[in-house]
């Protein structure tokens, strides 16, 4: 039997795992480090790489591997694959698309909420023994507020019904119209009406740091921005001048241009940004199935079998989004 060797570059799902593990047409290598990754690329002929969001696959990486088929992504953003090279030299690159719909949606608008309600630091208060100070409360409702969505992709969709049924009004702004009941707007309508921004675009060259200065200056001074798409689409350092100097009124994101922050990153220390570690697809339920689809869909190419519809991606895809 011909058995095709699959390197992992980070830990999968049990479940996953075990897909692998019972294989008989498989061979399981580690490279969660640089000397491990080494040793294996120099002493195997590599035909699929399995990573999810930390490990990098350039096309320097490439390079060294003439025999890969197949490059995994346990989730659905592709921004440490560099597609483009691999499209080029025949490799499909594989993701789990739709895999964390739900479950960004439902963090995209717990971060709204604590945000707008101002629920951190009235927990915290408590927590502290602060109950008299509740007369210094300060917060809103989202009913009745606009909500821009930037990105009306899976993600987008779901936010955008969810905060319908919160009694917001929801616009949106897209690469293209879609075909929901939500009124398509201009980008710069939106972030001049928009009492909340969410963005749902994935980090393409042509959405790095589209949130820059000058989006900042057309938004409401009591807006809000949330990000649980990339940080690189927002350009941190104006983002950090415009709250700072109360040009928006606050932000909350699952995500940051680099991550993990630096130690004493000023942004955390702002009284109106609520960040999470990049936990959003982590549910337990969210991370095994990401993790399932996208080792049963990388079997089935090594296979010459059928994969999931929409599962390989290629460059003009990832650019038209």
């Amino acid at each position: 039997m011909n058995r095709k060797n699959i390197l992992l570059l980070e830990t999968i799902a049990e479940d996953a795992m075990s897909m692998l593990e019972n294989a008989s047409d498989i061979n399981i290598l580690t490279g969660f480090d640089e000397t491990s990754l080494k040793h294996q690329i120099e002493n195997n002929a590599i035909d699929a790489i399995i990573t999810r969001g930390k490990g990098q696959v350039r096309n320097s990486f490439m390079e060294q591997l003439p025999n890969l088929k197949v490059i995994s992504r346990c989730g659905v953003g592709l921004d440490n694959i560099d597609v483009s090279s691999a499209t080029k030299r025949g490799i499909k690159v594989v993701n789990a698309p739709n895999s964390n719909a739900d479950t960004i949606a439902e963090h995209t608008i717990a971060l709204l909420l604590m945000l707008q309600r101002n629920l951190y630091n009235a927990v915290t208060m408590v927590k502290e023994n602060r109950w008299g100070d509740r007369g210094t409360y300060v917060g809103d409702e989202t009913h009745g507020k606009t909500l821009g969505i930037i990105g009306m992709g899976n993600i987008g969709k779901k936010v955008a019904h969810i905060a319908k049924a919160l009694g917001m009004n929801v616009i949106y702004w897209s690469s293209k119209k879609e075909d929901v009941p939500f009124s398509f707007v201009e980008f710069q309508h939106l972030l001049t009406t928009s009492d909340a921004i969410s963005l749902h675009l994935p980090l393409t060259s042509k959405t790095e740091k589209l949130i820059d200065s000058a989006a900042f200056s057309l938004m409401k001074t009591n807006a809000l921005l949330i990000n649980t798409a990339r940080g690189g689409i927002i350009d941190q350092k104006e983002l950090f001048t415009a709250l700072q100097s109360n040009s928006i009124a606050g932000f909350a994101a699952d995500v940051l241009a680099e991550e993990p922050p630096v130690e004493n990153d000023p942004l955390l220390q702002l009284k109106n940004v609520l960040i999470t570690a990049h936990l959003g697809s982590l549910t337990k339920t969210t991370y095994t199935k990401m993790c399932t689809m996208t080792v049963k869909n990388t079997l089935a190419i090594l296979r010459n079998e059928a994969s999931m519809e929409n599962c390989v991606f290629n460059k003009k895809e990832l650019d038209n989004n």
